[in-house]
C-alpha cells in the first residue's frame, strides 16, 4: 500500500493522527469528576478518552453515569488552548501525511472531536496544510459509523467512491464501520495493544503503526496483527 495506491485518503484525528499527554487527560477527568461528584479511575479515563471498549455512551451507562450529564461537563472543563499545548502528532502519521502531501493526494479528516477543540490542536501542531477537508462530526452530520459525515467529506473533496478508490484510517471500530458503510477500505491502527483493548478490530488492514502498512498492490489484508490473548474480534460497527 504505497501512497498512490488510493485516489484519496480520509483520517480520524484523535488517537490516529494526534494524541494528548496523559497528564492532561487525567486532569480533565479529575475536573469532570468534581462536577459530577464522583471519581474516575485511570482505566476509566483511558477507556473513555480512547474509546477502548467500543461506544462510550453504553459504557457510561454501565458505570451509572448519564451521558446527557457527562458530555456537557466534559466539554465545559476542556480548555482548547491547554489541550492544544498538550497535544502531539504521532510520528508514523506525520510520515504518511507528509508523503501524501508531497504527492498532492486528496486528504481529509472526519473526527468526533468538537470543532472548538480540534481547530486549535491542528493550528498549534501546524497541520492545516496537510488536510484539504476537515470535518468535525455533529448532531447535524451524524456520527461514525454513520457514513454521512464521510460522504460529506468526500463531496467536499470532490471525489466519488463509485469511481475512485478511497481509504479511511482510524483507531476505532466506528471508523472502520464508517469506511465500509461509505464504500471505502478501512485501516485500523492499534496504538494501545490488542490485549489492552481486549479484542481485535476487524478491518481491511490492521496495523500497530502506519509504517507497517504494506508496500505493494498485492498485500494481504489484516497484515501485522497479533491477536494472542485477546477476548474476541470486534467487527467494525456497521449501520443497518
Amino acid at each position: 500500500m504505497v501512497p498512490d495506491a488510493y485516489d484519496f485518503w480520509l483520517f480520524d484525528l484523535d488517537g490516529t493522527v494526534v494524541d494528548a499527554d496523559w497528564a492532561y487527560t487525567r486532569e480533565v477527568f479529575d475536573r469532570v469528576g468534581d462536577r459530577l461528584g464522583r471519581e474516575f479511575t485511570d482505566r476509566q479515563a483511558e477507556v473513555l478518552w480512547h474509546g477502548l471498549e467500543g461506544s462510550r455512551d453504553p459504557k457510561l451507562r454501565e458505570w451509572g453515569i448519564d451521558p446527557a450529564e457527562f458530555w456537557p461537563a466534559f466539554h465545559a472543563v476542556e480548555d482548547p488552548g491547554t489541550r492544544a499545548e498538550a497535544s502531539y502528532v504521532h510520528e508514523d502519521a506525520a510520515r504518511l501525511l507528509s508523503s501524501l502531501h508531497e504527492r498532492e493526494v486528496p486528504v481529509g479528516v472526519v473526527t468526533h472531536c468538537a470543532e472548538f477543540l480540534a481547530d486549535p490542536v491542528v493550528e498549534h501542531l501546524d497541520l492545516t496544510d496537510w488536510f484539504d477537508v476537515f470535518l468535525c462530526c455533529s448532531e447535524e452530520t451524524g456520527w461514525k459509523p454513520d457514513p454521512t459525515p464521510v460522504t460529506n467529506a468526500m463531496d467536499a473533496l470532490g471525489v466519488d467512491a463509485a469511481v475512485q478508490r478511497g481509504v479511511l484510517l482510524g483507531d476505532g471500530a466506528s471508523d472502520v464501520g464508517a469506511a465500509w458503510n461509505a464504500g471505502l477500505d478501512a485501516v485500523h491502527v492499534e496504538r494501545h495493544g490488542y490485549g489492552e483493548r481486549g479484542r481485535c478490530v476487524r478491518a481491511d488492514y490492521r496495523v500497530r503503526s502506519f509504517d507497517d502498512l504494506p508496500r505493494g498492490s498485492d498485500a494481504d489484508p489484516d497484515l501485522g496483527v497479533d491477536s494472542a490473548g485477546t477476548g474476541g474480534v470486534e467487527v467494525g460497527d456497521l449501520g443497518s
